[in-house]
Order: structure tokens, then C-alpha cells, then sequence
């Protein structure tokens, strides 16, 4: 990969402070506005003793992810092609896929860049304690980023235009977002729709990491949940993208 592109693409998302917001700021933000809610620090029998704020941090590391993956970086893609620079870029020697490779490299620096942040603020604001399995808790962490960017890529793939990309993007973002536990943690819904949404990339995501800050190893199902969908969107958005 060229690395000119790659530095490109860092300076130019640096010019997006609204995507950059998105990202790096609103998970954390919806993090202190939840753990600004008294009852939210009080130890609940149906979260396993745990209170709600410390079942908010995983929560929040997946929502800075599922934004720049679903929503942020099909727009940019899709933008690239309706204005015509991949066509362009494939008549010199720096190829597309490098820059689909840098934006795929920017996105995921800052997604994980968005988890640190959600962690350390729940960590220093709200006492909760950091990941008691930090490899389990890393590995399902990439996986995650892996799939938010595989499934950003089959947006971008399907999407002629930006205003396609951005109503794709919005009609996947809301349902992630539930399977990821923003309006009912996993801990607490019912056990059917538990098992269903544990089938979802977010879903296992989101249960393998509240197993790793418990202190278990990720459930290898769950691993397995979120590797499988990444294998196959990536295959979708393979068989589907067109530079021009």
C-alpha cells in the first residue's frame, strides 16, 4: 500500500470534525450522559450484581466502530467513485485498492481509537473496571472492527451514489446498534431474542466482550458469529465493488 495515500486519507478524515464527532465523540458522550443517571450506578440482580454504566462501556466501544464502519466510510467510498477519482487513480500507478485499503487502515485506527476512549472515560469517571481478559477482550474487539468495515464495504459496493450510501448505511445503522445493546443490554433480554441477536456480527460481538471484562475467555461461538460474517461481507463486497 502506498503510504502517501494512507497519509492522505488521515489528513483528510482530520478535516471531517462532524464524522470525527461521530466517532471518537458521541460514544463517549452517550457514555457520560448515561453514567450521569444515579440509578445507572446501582448493582442490579439481573446484570449479574454488575451495574448498568459498567454494561454501557461495551456498549459504547461498539457504537464508535459501528458508526465509522456503516456509516462514515461507505459515504467517503461511494463519493470517490461518484466523483470519478478511482477511475482516475487506476490510470496511474497508485491502484484503487490502496485506497480502499488506507480508508479500511483510517477507519479502523479510529475505531479503536473511539474504544480506548470509552474505556478510559468509564474507567476514570464511572469506576468501571477495565477488561479482566484484555487479550479475549482485544481479539473480539478486531473482529468487531473487521466486520463494521467489511459490512461498510458491501455498503459501499451497493451504492451508486452518496445519497444511496447514506440511506443504506442509516437503514443498517439502527438495527446494529440495537443488536449491540444500545436501548436493551444482551444481559437483559429475553432469551430468545438473546440467542437471535447473538447470530448478529454486534450481537456476538457485544456478548464476547462482556465476557472478556468479566474475565472469561470470549465464548469461541461468538468469536466464530462474528469471523463468519466477516469472511462472508468481505466476500460479498468483493464479488460486488466496482471501481467505476
Amino acid at each position: 500500500m502506498n503510504t502517501a495515500v494512507l497519509k492522505t486519507e488521515t489528513r483528510l478524515l482530520g478535516r471531517e470534525p462532524g464524522a470525527l464527532f461521530w466517532m471518537l465523540g458521541f460514544p463517549t458522550l452517550l457514555l457520560v450522559i448515561l453514567g450521569s443517571i444515579p440509578a445507572f450506578h446501582d448493582h442490579e440482580a439481573d446484570l449479574g450484581g454488575l451495574r448498568t454504566i459498567d454494561v454501557y462501556v461495551p456498549v459504547a466501544v461498539l457504537l464508535g466502530l459501528i458508526v465509522g464502519g456503516i456509516q462514515a466510510m461507505p459515504q467517503t467510498l461511494t463519493g470517490y467513485r461518484e466523483r470519478g477519482i478511482l477511475r482516475r487513480m487506476s490510470t496511474t500507478p497508485v491502484r484503487p485498492s490502496a485506497l480502499l485499503t488506507a480508508q479500511m487502515l483510517v477507519y479502523g485506527a479510529a475505531a479503536l481509537t473511539s474504544a480506548l476512549l470509552a474505556l478510559a472515560v468509564g474507567r476514570v469517571a464511572f469506576g468501571v473496571a477495565l477488561p479482566e481478559q484484555p487479550l479475549g477482550y482485544l481479539l473480539a474487539l478486531l473482529l468487531a472492527v473487521l466486520a463494521a468495515l467489511a459490512l461498510g464495504a458491501v455498503i459501499s459496493a451497493l451504492s451508486r451514489t452518496t445519497k444511496i450510501a447514506g440511506a443504506l448505511g442509516s437503514v443498517v445503522f439502527f438495527p446494529a446498534m440495537f443488536c449491540a445493546g444500545v436501548w436493551i443490554p444482551v444481559q437483559v433480554m429475553p432469551d430468545t431474542l438473546a440467542d437471535i441477536v447473538g447470530l448478529t456480527p454486534f450481537g456476538a460481538a457485544s456478548q464476547a466482550l462482556n465476557q472478556a471484562a468479566a474475565g472469561d475467555w470470549p465464548g469461541w461461538g461468538h468469536l466464530g458469529v462474528v469471523a463468519a460474517w466477516t469472511v462472508l461481507l468481505t466476500a460479498g463486497a468483493a464479488r460486488w465493488f466496482r471501481w467505476e
